[in-house]
C-alpha cells in the first residue's frame, strides 16, 4: 500500500491563524504537533515513511520538510504541483509518481487522505483503513463516511445504499446542504459525512478515470515528466466531481473513530478542552461570566465579559469575532479581503514563516523596525545585502555564526554585532537548538524587498528584485 497525503490546501476558513502562505495543515490546534505532523504520525502505523507521497504547493516545500523532520519521516516523498488545481489532478499526479518513481504495479492499493484532520483513537483509525484496503482489492473505490451527530452544513453527504461487505454501495453524493436539508438527512438516517478519504487500486483508479474524465486520463497516462510539463492543462476539478459521483464502483465504509476536519472555528471549539462553563480558552485570556465561548489569543491579552456562544480569535494583526454557527462565513471574509488586495489574507503581517524558520515584527515606526528572528537548527539565511538599511543583531539564545563581509564570527547569548548598510552578511544557526535573535533595523526604507541575495541554499532568485531595488539608489 502507498499513501497519498494531500497537503496543498489554503485553509481560508481558519483565518486569521491560517493564511495563504501558512495554511491550516501547518497549524497546531489541539496539540504541540501540527495537523500535518499528526497525520504523518498516524499513518506511520500503517506504512513506512518511504511509502508516503505528500502532494503540496511549491510555496510549502520547506514547511513540509520541517514537518517531516519533526516526525522522523524524512524518507517520505514530496511531490510539488506546478500550479494549484484541485484534488483530482493532485491524486492523478501522485498516482503517476507511484507508478514511475516508486515502481508500483496496477494492483497496488492507494490510500488518499487530507493532511489536516484530527482523528482518534489511533487503533480504530488503523482498523478502518485496513478494512478499506480489503474492499479496495475487490476493484472498488472505497470512501470513508462519518456517521453524523448533528445537521452540519459545512460537509458534503453520502447516502448509503445496499450492503457490500463491511460497508455499503454508495447511492449518491450530496453537496453541502442548507440547515433544513441537513436536518432532513439526519432524521432520515443512512446519510454520512464525506471525509475526503479514499482507497483504490491503481488499475481501478485509471479505469474509472478513463470512463468519466477522459481528458484527465489522457494526461495521467503520459510519463511523470510530461504530466508535470502539461500540468496547466489539468482541469480544476475535485476527485468527487470527476470520478466518485459518477462511478458505479464506489462503496462507503462507516468510519469508526472520532473525526473532525477542523474546517471552521466552530469545529475547533468542538475539539478543544472546555471549562465548567463550556469555554475553550488558549493563550493569555481572561473571561468573566462567559458561556460556551472560544477565546484564542496569540500576541496580547484578550478579555471577555458576559460573552455567550461567541468565537474570538486574535493574532498580531487581525482579530476575528463571530457568533457560533456563523464561522463558515470566514471564507467569505477572506475572499473579500483578497478582492480588496489586503495583504493580511495571504500572510501574517507580524509573523512571517521562511524556509529557515520565522520572524516576528515586534515594533516599527518611522526609520526603524524591530524583529525577533528564530532560525531552526542547522539552517542558514541567504548571503545578502541591503541598500537602504543597517541592522543590529543581539543573540537571545542559541549560537549564531555571523558573516559580515570577509569576517566570520560566533555569537552567544547576550552578544551582538552591527551590520552596516550595503555590507554582505549572513546568519546561521550553528547549534542544535533554535537560535533566537533580536534584529533592530534603521534606515530610509525598511521594506522586505530591500534584499539582494548572492547565495541561497533554498533556491530563491532575486534578479528582478535586484534591478528594482538598485533603481532606488
Amino acid at each position: 500500500m502507498k499513501i497519498i497525503i494531500l497537503a496543498g490546501g489554503g485553509g481560508s476558513r481558519l483565518f486569521p491563524l491560517s493564511r495563504t502562505k501558512y495554511p491550516k495543515q501547518f497549524l497546531k490546534i489541539n496539540s504541540n504537533k501540527s495537523l500535518l505532523e499528526m497525520t504523518i504520525d498516524r499513518l506511520s502505523t500503517l506504512v513506512k515513511p518511504s511509502d508516503m507521497v505528500i502532494v503540496a504547493n511549491q510555496d510549502y516545500v520547506h514547511l513540509v520538510k520541517t514537518e517531516l523532520t519533526a516526525s522522523n519521516a524524512k524518507e517520505a516523498h514530496i511531490l510539488l504541483e506546478p500550479v494549484a488545481r484541485n484534488t483530482a489532478p493532485a491524486i492523478a499526479f501522485a498516482v503517476r509518481y507511484c507508478i514511475d518513481t516508486l515502481g508500483c504495479e496496477e494492483d497496488e492499493v492507494i490510500f488518499v487522505t487530507p493532511a489536516d484532520h484530527i482523528i482518534s483513537p489511533l487503533e480504530k483509525f488503523t482498523a478502518n483503513v485496513r478494512q478499506a484496503v480489503i474492499l479496495a482489492e475487490s476493484h472498488k473505490i472505497v470512501t470513508l463516511g462519518i456517521p453524523p451527530d448533528s445537521p452540519e452544513t459545512g460537509y458534503g453527504y453520502i447516502k448509503a445504499g445496499q450492503p457490500f461487505g463491511s460497508g455499503f454501495k454508495v447511492d449518491s453524493f450530496h453537496e453541502k446542504p442548507d440547515r433544513a436539508t441537513a436536518e432532513a438527512y439526519l432524521a432520515a438516517g443512512g446519510y454520512y459525512w464525506n471525509s475526503g478519504m479514499f482507497a483504490f487500486t491503481i488499475a481501478c483508479f485509471l479505469e474509472e478515470l478513463r470512463a468519466h474524465r477522459s481528458d484527465l486520463y489522457a494526461l495521467t497516462t503520459t510519463s511523470l515528466e510530461e504530466m508535470r510539463a502539461n500540468f496547466t492543462q489539468m482541469p480544476n476539478i475535485s476527485f468527487d466531481y470527476a470520478v466518485a459521483e459518477k462511478s458505479e464502483q464506489v462503496v462507503m465504509l462507516p468510519f469508526l473513530a472520532e473525526w473532525s476536519d477542523v474546517g471552521s472555528w466552530d469545529a475547533v471549539y468542538d475539539v478543544l478542552e472546555k471549562d465548567a462553563d463550556g469555554n475553550a480558552v488558549q493563550g493569555d485570556c481572561v473571561q468573566i461570566e462567559c458561556l460556551n465561548t472560544l477565546m484564542l489569543g496569540k500576541s496580547r491579552l484578550i478579555a471577555g465579559i458576559g460573552l455567550e456562544d461567541i468565537l474570538v480569535v486574535e493574532t498580531g494583526d487581525v482579530i476575528v469575532v463571530a457568533k457560533k454557527g456563523e464561522s463558515q462565513k470566514v471564507k467569505e471574509l477572506v475572499s473579500e479581503l483578497k478582492a480588496s488586495s489586503r495583504l493580511e489574507a495571504d500572510e501574517h503581517m507580524t509573523a512571517a514563516y521562511r524556509p529557515w524558520g520565522l520572524y516576528t515584527v515586534l515594533s516599527s515606526g518611522q526609520g526603524f523596525k524591530i524583529k525577533q528572528i528564530v532560525v531552526n537548527p542547522g539552517q542558514i539565511l541567504s548571503l545578502q545585502m541591503h541598500y537602504h538599511r543597517s541592522e543590529h543583531w543581539i543573540v537571545i539564545s542559541g549560537t549564531a555564526e555571523v558573516t559580515t563581509g570577509a569576517n566570520i564570527q560566533s555569537l552567544h547569548e547576550n552578544e551582538s554585532v552591527f551590520i552596516p548598510q550595503q555590507a554582505r552578511h549572513r546568519l546561521k544557526n550553528a547549534g542544535s537548538v533554535p537560535l533566537v535573535v533580536i534584529e533592530v533595523q534603521t534606515g530610509s526604507y525598511l521594506g522586505e524587498d530591500d534584499i539582494v541575495r548572492f547565495e541561497d541554499i533554498y533556491g530563491r532568485q532575486d534578479e528582478v528584485q535586484t534591478e528594482k531595488i538598485a533603481a532606488r539608489v
